[in-house]
């Protein structure tokens, strides 16, 4: 006999995955309905539009992938990357590496503009990369979760447009929780997921891509063996599963049939969505900096440093210094057993040094903020951390009196 499933209650304050938005799971508990029926077509058509709305565009082609972020992020890059094609990957934290990674194993030649992981890149120096190397595609993280940095690319995006170098964006980490501006910054395709600031559980990656996309896209068409033994393609894109050239047509009106669609995740993602943007996204996009403006008051009043550039911290990760002494894996444990907070830690270097606090969707909340400040105050107490006592929820609650 095996146990009922009971799962623990959690105030959950990392980098992804967040709290998942009640009536996105009420909708996921629906009933079933087939992929093709018509009730369902109209929600996918309308996902399809809402998708557009917080990455600013107007693009014909955007719609879910079924698989994690990661699934989305490859979809985007075997599908302009041929063998020998070369790819510039601008690294300032762990996730352009996996880009990289990605674009290795499709058999590109890769060029990595590598800094530390304090901050961000000037732009002129990535510009001045692609004179250089004059690569197909660059491949950039708009906010890196490693590290709480975010990557202006307002310039980069229009620099590639006039010199006909494909622009890809990772905005996972980005997408809901600070404005973005796909057209506006000349992005060709750009990736997102479910997992963090809509609020879904992780699942399907999200993606967006212009004409100039969709032209490749196109050439690279092949319909799939069981459906056709005439269209056959030597330039097809490697994947079947990940082929962004089927899968844009099982969205369109062909609806060409490719997988079975994870229809209660969609759901899921219809009310995830339709939530933040009923809420208005310059509501949702002041939420999340209100609550990030009380985290770092929070943060500043223990007497406790930030890992990297403030000037350039992303809203929705805030990079923490563990203090000298403390097992920071310890205190971790102590949030997650006694107060039922979760904190992540980071990555490579910065393992056993960071920690980081997540400000994301349905977990930015206003007292989510002050649980987590609380919980890490008492924790660093009980281990005899030096730290300033009884400071961070007075700070944070100044942050919201203010605003009152």
């Amino acid at each position: 006999m095996f146990n009922e499933l009971v799962i623990p209650s959690r105030t959950i304050m990392t980098p992804g995955p967040v709290e998942s938005n009640p009536v996105a799971l009420q909708a996921m508990s629906s009933r079933m309905l087939g992929q093709f029926d018509p009730a369902f077509l109209t929600i996918m058509n309308n996902v399809k539009e809402m998708i557009k709305i917080p990455f600013g565009t107007k693009n014909k082609q955007a719609f879910a992938v079924d698989g994690t972020s990661r699934s989305g992020l490859e979809a985007a890059l075997i599908a302009l990357i041929e063998p020998g094609d070369k790819v510039l990957i601008p690294a300032y934290g762990r996730f352009a590496y996996l880009l990289g990674e990605i674009c290795e194993r499709a058999k590109a030649e890769i060029k990595y503009l590598e800094k530390d992981w304090t901050g961000t890149f000037d732009q002129e120096d990535v510009i001045e990369a692609i004179k250089e190397f004059q690569p197909k595609v660059v491949a950039m993280i708009h906010g890196e979760t490693a590290n709480g940095q975010m990557q202006a690319i307002d310039k980069i995006g229009p620099f590639c447009r006039e010199n006909d170098v494909f622009f890809m964006v990772d905005m996972v980490a980005t997408y809901g929780g600070v404005p973005i501006h796909v057209d506006e910054w000349c992005v060709d395709i750009a990736v997102a997921g479910t997992q963090k600031c809509i609020s879904v559980p992780s699942g399907l990656a999200l993606v967006t891509y212009n004409d100039r996309v969709e032209a490749v896209l196109d050439a690279r068409y092949q319909k799939e063996l069981g459906l056709s033994k005439d269209d056959r393609n030597e330039n097809h894109i490697a994947s079947n599963y990940l082929d962004l050239s089927q899968l844009q047509r099982y969205w369109s009106d062909e609806r060409i049939n490719h997988h079975t669609e994870a229809t209660n995740m969609i759901y899921g993602l219809h009310e995830g969505l339709r939530s933040i943007i009923n809420e208005g996204m310059e509501n949702v996009f002041a939420r999340h900096a209100q609550n990030d403006e009380a985290i770092v008051a929070g943060i500043k009043a223990m007497g406790l440093g930030f890992y990297g550039d403030l000037e350039t911290k992303m809203p929705t990760v805030t990079p923490v210094m563990i203090p000298e002494g403390v097992d920071g894996e310890a205190i971790r444990e102590l949030l997650l057993e006694q107060f039922g907070v979760e904190i992540a830690s980071s990555f490579g270097d910065l393992k056993g040094k960071v920690w980081r606090i997540g400000n994301m969707g349905y977990s930015s909340r206003h007292e989510n903020v002050l649980h987590v400040l609380a919980a890490l105050e008492a924790a660093l107490i009980y281990y005899d951390a030096p730290i300033n006592q009884g400071a961070a929820v007075k700070a944070a609650l100044n942050v919201y009196k203010r605003s009152n």
